[in-house]
């Protein structure tokens, strides 16, 4: 894997991570001026936040552009090359924790304000509407495949310059249509680099990470992505 390729990967994760988990706390924390919001608004900056980091990725370097081990995963196996996976996942991790970090930065007068810990903890990482396991790994699951064979075929039929924000137009899509159950986290580093973040930054009046749920938004989409890969593998596309 080239230098260039990781660096667009951790940067353009990272921009990810800035501008969706800054809409989750502009929407949810104590004072902002985007407080309750709605989901509209928080659907929206993720989709935002998607098409931005791919274009971010993609001009540091990346033109892979995936931010997401999901996608890496999903492309190794459809492939049968998963020479740089690991690579890929590191970037997008570091970019991810990183990104989690300068949230916390932007909103730093908001967490003490914010007396819900479950608030607070919800800006970083997702949570299930309702805590049924089946359910939640099923809605992982097909929000992951969704992502996966709506990408491979943005990028198979799309022009390059729409390709980043088609992606993001997807992940909204997803968000509206697919993520009122578990918060739609599709994305393992997503949730799980954030998650660490909240562990272990200072933030003001914090509380637990809900770490017995923390493995179901990092299995399931890995589960979702491979299911998608094999699906388009069987229609030969």
């Amino acid at each position: 894997m080239e230098t260039t390729t990781f660096i667009g990967e951790l940067v353009g994760t990272f921009m990810l991570i800035l501008l969706g988990e800054g809409v989750n706390a502009n929407t949810s924390l104590t004072k902002t001026y985007g407080n309750s919001s709605g989901w509209i608004v928080t659907a929206t900056g993720w989709g935002f936040a998607v098409a931005m980091g791919v274009f971010v990725a993609q001009k540091f370097g990346s033109d892979a552009a995936h931010l997401n081990p999901a996608v890496t995963i999903a492309l190794a196996v459809h492939s049968g090359d998963f020479q740089n996976v690991l690579s890929f996942i590191s970037a997008q991790f570091i970019g991810a924790f990183l990104g989690a970090t300068a949230v916390w930065l932007m909103y730093l007068p908001h967490w003490a304000a914010t007396e819900d810990q479950g608030t607070k903890l919800g800006v970083f990482c997702t949570s299930p509407a309702i805590k049924n396991t089946t359910g939640n790994i099923i809605s992982e699951i097909i929000g992951t495949f969704a992502l996966i064979v709506g990408v491979v075929a943005i990028y198979a039929e799309a022009s390059s310059g729409l390709k980043p924000f088609l992606v993001g137009v997807l992940v909204w899509s997803i968000g509206l249509s697919l993520g009122g159950t578990t918060g739609y986290a599709i994305n393992p580093a997503r949730d799980l680099a954030p998650r660490i973040a909240h562990a272990v930054l200072p933030i003001a009046g914090k509380g637990g990470n809900n770490w017995s749920y923390a493995w179901v938004p990092v299995v399931a989409p890995i589960i979702g992505c491979v299911i998608a890969a094999f699906f388009l593998l069987a229609f030969g596309i």
